[in-house]
């Protein structure tokens, strides 16, 4: 599977954005879907993660009640809503996905996509 994301750009703090994320493959509905981001002189983190049939989210600790992943098997399409968005947001986002375990280890991941950038100013 191919992967696209996009949405990123620069926002203010206590803002919001959408990122998207274009699945290629037939398969798109066998994959669990998750996004990570990458900070300036960090290693790249989970953010969030949900599953096949997107019955069930998951999401590290620091994005809860503010972000929302969703998914759309038909249009094999990924979503995360980031809402009231903080400067420590500030990363490359990057969708992947795998098709089994709900470990959401970025080394466990199997495809990704090229990021997108999110800046958030104070």
């Amino acid at each position: 599977v191919q992967l696209q994301a996009s949405g990123g750009g620069l926002v203010q703090a206590g803002g919001s954005l959408r990122l998207s994320c274009a699945a290629s493959g037939r398969t798109f509905s066998r994959y669990l879907m998750g996004w990570f981001r990458q900070a300036p002189g960090k290693e790249r983190e989970f953010v969030a993660g949900i599953s096949w049939s997107g019955s069930s989210t998951h999401y590290t600790d620091s994005v809860k009640g503010r972000f929302a992943m969703s998914r759309d098997n038909a249009e094999k399409m990924v979503y995360l809503q980031m809402n009231s968005l903080k400067p420590e947001d500030t990363a490359v986002y990057y969708c992947a996905a795998k098709a089994y375990s709900s470990n959401w280890d970025p080394n466990d991941m199997e495809y990704w996509g090229k990021g997108t950038l999110v800046t958030v100013s104070s």
